[in-house]
């Protein structure tokens, strides 16, 4: 067997309609078309159909999408193909709002409302604004509403950010414990080598590590206003796979791709060997340093070893220095580490809502806050 082969693998294929969250990455070579600089309202609306349809069947749908710069240019008079920084942040002020509205219109069809999130690297790498932005998505998810989330071009002040927003759905993806990342390109998947330079390049259906070889296969950016490749496509399938997360590269130039995929469309399929809440719980068990401890009570003990969340009245002692979104151990009453888990506070107001029950929290720190110490979505026990 040779090596893509072996990496390939076999089993069952992912089910899109099936899976409970999926985010859906939206290339700007699909969205806008280049000659033009306008959105392509036709190839939206077959989009928002699939987006309807599955939203329709229970699953959650959070979009990531490229095309502000594209659009905005062109409003601008930018026409050029190299644009310097403050031309790319004023190209993405401008075709925000044409992109925002271009979304709101697809989705009215269907009566689904449309919230648009601007995000940076540091919104998904810096803990506490990480959390902020999981609350907020999952705050929009179970209301039924549909996140449009793009890099917030206007204020990022590096040349190379996320990659054409493969690796920044990625981490939106992980970010919300997404069972599924659905990068939609102008290519149907993975190949040994550049189709359009190789014509002996091999598809490869099916990758369930990401290892040397599979990365050796990658090529360069296509030409145009995209900036991302088929580089940035395997590095937002390590951190989907990191995360228990499956990861599918189809083909999107065709109308209504997601249905195309849910009727065994072409495209590879990167698959995740655990789920989303094994991974986040190992990576808060094993991969984050605590910065403080949590002493609980028997009944609070009780409570964690039957799956529910660590109220503050299960509290007995806060020990250390610690702010919202750190890592904590939390110990029995005789001391042992039981678990790890994230802090929804800081050390100083825990220690004052310690011990004391949730309808109490608003009243002690003057503002409402969670009323979980820490919730058992981030907590693991060890």
């Amino acid at each position: 067997m040779s090596a893509p082969e072996a990496a390939a693998g076999a089993g069952a294929t992912p089910d899109l309609g099936a899976m409970s969250r999926v985010v859906v990455k939206i290339g700007s070579a699909l969205l806008v078309d280049d000659a033009t600089g306008e959105i392509d309202s036709a190839w939206l609306d077959a989009l928002a159909d699939d987006v309807a349809s599955l939203m329709a069947r229970g699953v959650e749908v959070i979009l990531v999408s490229s095309g502000a710069i594209a659009v905005g240019r062109g409003c601008l008079g930018l026409t050029r193909q190299t644009l310097r920084l403050e031309d790319k942040q004023a190209a993405a002020a401008a075709g925000q709002l044409r992109l925002a509205h271009a979304y709101r219109t697809a989705l009215a069809r269907h009566d689904i409302t449309v919230a648009q999130i601007l995000v940076t690297l540091e919104d998904t790498e810096e803990r506490r604004r990480h959390l902020n932005a999981r609350s907020t998505l999952r705050t929009l998810l179970a209301r039924g509403a549909l996140p449009v989330i793009n890099e917030n071009d206007t204020v990022a002040t590096s040349e190379i950010r996320f990659g054409d927003n493969d690796r920044l759905a990625a981490r939106v993806a992980a970010m919300i414990d997404a069972e599924g990342l659905v990068l939609l390109s102008d290519i149907d998947g993975l190949y040994t080598g550049d189709p359009r330079r190789d014509p002996d390049a091999a598809f490869i259906p099916r990758v369930e590590r990401i290892d040397d070889e599979i990365a050796r296969m990658a090529g360069d950016a296509p030409v145009g206003y995209s900036s991302g490749g088929m580089v940035t496509k395997l590095a937002a399938g390590r951190i989907a796979l990191g995360a228990g997360c499956h990861m599918a590269i189809a083909q999107g130039r065709q109308h209504h791709p997601l249905q195309r995929m849910r009727e065994g469309g072409r495209c590879t399929w990167f698959v995740a060997s655990e789920s989303p809440h094994t991974a986040r719980k190992r990576w808060i068990a094993g991969s984050l340093n605590p910065a403080g401890t949590v002493y609980v009570d028997q009944g609070a003990l009780t409570a964690l070893r039957d799956g529910r969340s660590l109220l503050p009245a299960g509290v007995a002692r806060i020990a250390g220095s610690f702010q919202r979104g750190d890592a904590v151990r939390i110990c029995a009453p005789d001391g042992r580490e039981i678990a790890r888990g994230l802090t929804a506070y800081g050390d100083a107001d825990a220690r004052r809502i310690a011990g004391r029950k949730s309808s109490a929290i608003a009243e002690i720190l003057g503002y409402r806050g969670r009323e979980e110490l820490i919730h058992r979505d981030d907590l693991a026990l060890i």
